[in-house]
C-alpha cells in the first residue's frame, strides 16, 4: 500500500506551541508543563484543543459504541500528521472513528478490533447507498408475523416488532450462507444493530438505556416494572431508513467519492492487537487509537443484544478480548501493542495514543503510555491534555461530575525517527 511522498517536516511542537483555542473565552494559548518518566524528558501540552460539544461532526459518526472518542480527535491529528493518500490505521478500531475521519479526508485505512461487531459497524459506512435503492431493498425483505426470536427478548420488543427483527435476521443470515450478501445488506445489519435498544421512538424497544449499553432481561423487567411501560410496536423498515437518511444527509459528493477510494482499499481485521500480520512493515503514516482501559468497560456484556442479532458467541468475544485487571498486565499487554506498532509505521510515521484517567482519578495512563512507546523504539514527543468542560460520559472514566469538572483526552505522540 504505497503512500504519496513526503513534501516537507511537519513541526508538530511548533504548532502545538501556537495553537489557540476558541473553545474558551476568552481564547487560551496552549500551556506547556515539562513532565519525566525515569531518564526521559518530555512536554505536556494542554488546551482545549477540540470541542467539547456533542453532534458538531459528520452525521455520519452518529452510530453509539461504548467508550468511543470524539470524531474531532483523530482529525486533528489526521490534518497535521498526514497527507492525502497515506495510510491511518486503529488498532482498536469500535465503531471506526479514527478510519471514517481518515476516509472522509482522502486517506487510505487500515482498521482492526478483536470484536467482530467493530466490521459491522465501520464497514458499511465506506460504501453510502441511495436512499431510494434502500427503500427497495427492505420492502423486499420477506417479514414473517410468525417469526420467533430463538431467546426471550418480550421485554424489550413488541411481538410484532420481535417478528420482523427475527425475520430481518433470518433473511441476513439467508443471504450470508448463499453468498448473496452485498453492500445494501451490510448497511442494513449496520443500522438494524445500532437501533436495537435505546431511549427514543428512534429504536426498536422499549425504553431503556442508551445504545451503547444494553441492560439483561432482568434488568429491563425491573425498568419496564419502574416505569410502567409495555414495548410498544416499532416499524424497524422505517426506523431503518430513517436512520440512514440521518446518517448520510451531512455527506457531500466529494466525501461520498472519498469514503468508496478508501472503502474499496481498506484493510478491515479481527486479530490481538499485537500481532497483525496482514499489515506490512512500515506501512502506516499515522495510528490514532484509544486502547481498553483496564476492566472498566465490559464490551462484550454491554453488547451481548447486538451479538444475539449478528449470531455471534459473545462469551467467546470476551475471551478473546484484552481485559486487563491490574496496571502491570495493562503495561505488559500494551507493550507489546507498541513494538506491533514500530514494525509496521513506516520511517517519519506517528502514534497518537489516547488513555485517560483511571480508577477514580488516581490513575493517569499516559504517564506509563511514554515509557513504553519509548521501549518500543519510538521518539516521545510529548502527551496532548485536551482539556475540556465536563461531559456526561466522563463518568466512564472515573471523573465524577461536579468534584473535578473536567473531562480529558490524555494522548501520547510518537515519532519513528
Amino acid at each position: 500500500m504505497q503512500s504519496m511522498p513526503r513534501k516537507k517536516t511537519f513541526n508538530l511542537r511548533a504548532d502545538l506551541e501556537r495553537f489557540t483555542s476558541h473553545e474558551t473565552d476568552p481564547p487560551q494559548r496552549t500551556r506547556i508543563e515539562a513532565a519525566r518518566v525515569g531518564e526521559h524528558t518530555y512536554p505536556r501540552f494542554i488546551n482545549a484543543f477540540w470541542t467539547a460539544r456533542q453532534r458538531q461532526a459528520c452525521s455520519l459518526h452518529e452510530v453509539a459504541y461504548r467508550a468511543c472518542f470524539k470524531p474531532q480527535l483523530p482529525r486533528f491529528f489526521i490534518e497535521r500528521l498526514t497527507q492525502p493518500g497515506d495510510t491511518v490505521y486503529d488498532p482498536f478500531a469500535g465503531r471506526g472513528t479514527t478510519i471514517l475521519e481518515a476516509g472522509l479526508l482522502g486517506r487510505q485505512i487500515i482498521a482492526n478490533d478483536i470484536n467482530p461487531l467493530s466490521a459491522i459497524l465501520a464497514q458499511p459506512r465506506f460504501c453510502i447507498p441511495d436512499p431510494r435503492d434502500l427503500q427497495t431493498r427492505l420492502a423486499a425483505i420477506p417479514f414473517d408475523p410468525d417469526a420467533r426470536a430463538d431467546c426471550d427478548l418480550a421485554m424489550f420488543y413488541h411481538p410484532q416488532t420481535l417478528a420482523e427483527l427475527a425475520s430481518l435476521r433470518n433473511y441476513l443470515r439467508a443471504q450470508a450462507q448463499r453468498g448473496a450478501s452485498d453492500q445494501l445488506d451490510a448497511w442494513i445489519r449496520m443500522v438494524a444493530t445500532n437501533r436495537l435498544t435505546g431511549h427514543s421512538s428512534g429504536f426498536f424497544s422499549v425504553y431503556t438505556l442508551p445504545p451503547n449499553q444494553a441492560v439483561s432481561p432482568a434488568s429491563q423487567r425491573r425498568i419496564n416494572r419502574t416505569r410502567a411501560q409495555t414495548p410498544p410496536y416499532r416499524d424497524t423498515r422505517a426506523i431503518i431508513l430513517k436512520k440512514s437518511r440521518q446518517l448520510i444527509k451531512e455527506l457531500s459528493a466529494p466525501e461520498i467519492e472519498n469514503l468508496r477510494r478508501a472503502g474499496a482499499r481498506a484493510q478491515f481485521l479481527a486479530c490481538d492487537a499485537r500481532a497483525t500480520r496482514a499489515i506490512a512493515n512500515g506501512a502506516v503514516q499515522l495510528t490514532v487509537t484509544s486502547p481498553p482501559f483496564l476492566d472498566i468497560v465490559q464490551y462484550a456484556q454491554d453488547n451481548w443484544l447486538r451479538c444475539w442479532f449478528n449470531e455471534i458467541d459473545a462469551e467467546q468475544v470476551a475471551q478473546r478480548m484484552t481485559q486487563a485487571r491490574t496496571l502491570d498486565e495493562w503495561r505488559a499487554v500494551m507493550g507489546a501493542v507498541f513494538a506491533e506498532l514500530y514494525r509496521i509505521t513506516r520511517r517519519g510515521g506517528w502514534v497518537a495514543f489516547e488513555v485517560g484517567e483511571v480508577r477514580h482519578g488516581k490513575i493517569n495512563l499516559d504517564e506509563h503510555v511514554v515509557a513504553l512507546g519509548i521501549a518500543a523504539g519510538f521518539e516521545c514527543h510529548g502527551v496532548l491534555i485536551n482539556q475540556q468542560t465536563f461531559t456526561k460520559t466522563a463518568n466512564i472514566w472515573g471523573v465524577a461530575n461536579n468534584t473535578r469538572g473536567t473531562n480529558t483526552n490524555r494522548v501520547g505522540l510518537f515519532r519513528k525517527a
